[in-house]
């Protein structure tokens, strides 16, 4: 690459091409949205590459939904959308299912372990074991029975047993991958509510009961009623919540690797703009900071955020100023998805203004993949990549 493109590159600026893919970190692996299809790249427990894609599906919309602000809300949901379905596979084909599973099987004997031992120790038997010498008990006298049937009769029962066992087995495996399946949705439906719940309550209602109720009351003088004051120590504190959230998150072993999945995504994309081959090597050299980034995005909205809130009356109170915010919410995702879109197309000190929080922000949620996690990306991007070069926007 040449020098002076990669200086542009390390200040953020937009790359040559100007692309309309954009991809999500999955559970070990990367999807690639093009305009034409959309793939996803995931490593499964044996360690191969597993590629699943199909069409990427624009829906055909009224022409007032295709207006600025509007067309950001729909994208978004869509976004989320595919995104949330995506995540779910990745979790299937990485094995994630499987080891959830195995860490409680393995939880639950070694708790069972721990009891027996302890009840050796102060030597009586636990209620545990004396169940489980029950059960053998009954197994003893089973087989003792069993014995005199008479070889006829035992052939027969056999032959009997295993066909109606291997039926069992192969009727029982759909219906119970169904009923795991069917537990996991209403585990992330309840998780996903709970998950909505937290957010409104930390990031909306928090920062204004913390104005209203510590700052106005006790400290008063400059943060009385003053609505602009008010809207930016909202979003200060949103923005610090945020952060700390990140943080910990990046803390946590498959967070971290999520976000080097990130890193891989975003360097790909870099990649493939600049107009170089897609190998590992050249993958490897290029930023992992990129403005068009979800993380970016997210930022924008809580920045555009501060904005809104300077036409919010101080006269409501915590309840029902949280109320009209999130009543302005859709409005909120448009304005920063139409930033996003401007930071894409074109590159000037005023798109690199807009970028550069976004950008910072990044830092903690796009980390340093590895080259197995760039084959990954390499794997999906491929994919996507149109042969008339549609991609453009």
């Amino acid at each position: 690459m040449p020098k002076n493109k990669s200086k542009k590159a390390e200040q953020g600026a937009c790359p040559i091409r100007k692309t309309s893919i954009g991809g999500q970190a999955l559970m070990e692996g990367i999807m690639m949205r093009g305009p034409q299809m959309t793939a996803m790249a995931v490593r499964n427990t044996q360690g191969e590459v597993v590629v699943e894609k199909f069409p990427t599906t624009t829906k055909k919309r009224a022409k007032i939904l295709k207006l600025p602000i509007i067309r950001g809300v729909l994208g978004f949901v869509d976004s989320m959308t595919l995104g949330y379905k995506c995540l779910m596979r990745s979790a299937e084909i990485s094995g994630l299912e499987e080891l959830e599973e195995e860490m409680a099987k393995e939880k639950a004997e070694k708790k069972a372990a721990k009891a027996a031992a302890k009840a050796a120790k102060k030597g009586k038997e636990s209620p545990e074991q004396i169940k489980i010498a029950e059960t053998s008990a009954v197994n003893e006298n089973a087989e003792a029975t069993a014995a005199d049937v008479t070889a006829a009769d035992v052939t027969a029962a056999e032959e009997g047993t295993a066909t109606d066992a291997t039926t069992q087995k192969t009727d029982s495996k759909p219906e119970k991958k169904k009923e795991s399946s069917a537990f996991m949705n209403f585990f992330m439906a309840i998780s996903l509510v709970l998950a909505i719940g937290l957010m409104i309550l930390l990031f909306f209602w928090l920062p204004s009961f913390l104005y209203k109720d510590v700052l106005e009351k006790y400290v008063g003088g400059i943060f009385k009623e003053n609505r602009f004051l008010q809207s930016v120590c909202e979003t200060s504190l949103r923005l610090l919540l945020l952060v700390g959230y990140m943080f910990l998150m990046r803390l946590m072993k498959d967070t971290r690797r999520t976000f080097q999945y990130h890193g891989a995504e975003h360097k790909t994309i870099f990649c493939y703009e600049h107009g170089l081959e897609l190998t590992v090597e050249n993958v490897r050299k290029e930023r992992r900071f990129h403005p068009r980034c979800g993380t970016s995005f997210l930022v924008l909205m809580l920045l555009v955020g501060i904005v809104i809130g300077f036409f919010i009356p101080t006269s409501l109170n915590k309840w029902l100023r949280t109320a009209v915010k999130l009543l302005l919410l859709p409005i909120t995702m448009g304005l920063g998805y139409e930033l996003i879109k401007i930071c894409g197309k074109h590159d000037n000190w005023l798109t690199r203004i807009i970028a550069a929080p976004g950008l910072w922000f990044q830092r903690l949620t796009v980390l340093e993949p590895d080259d197995d996690m760039i084959e990954c990306a390499i794997a999906s991007i491929k994919e996507v990549i149109p042969e008339d070069g549609s991609d453009q926007i």
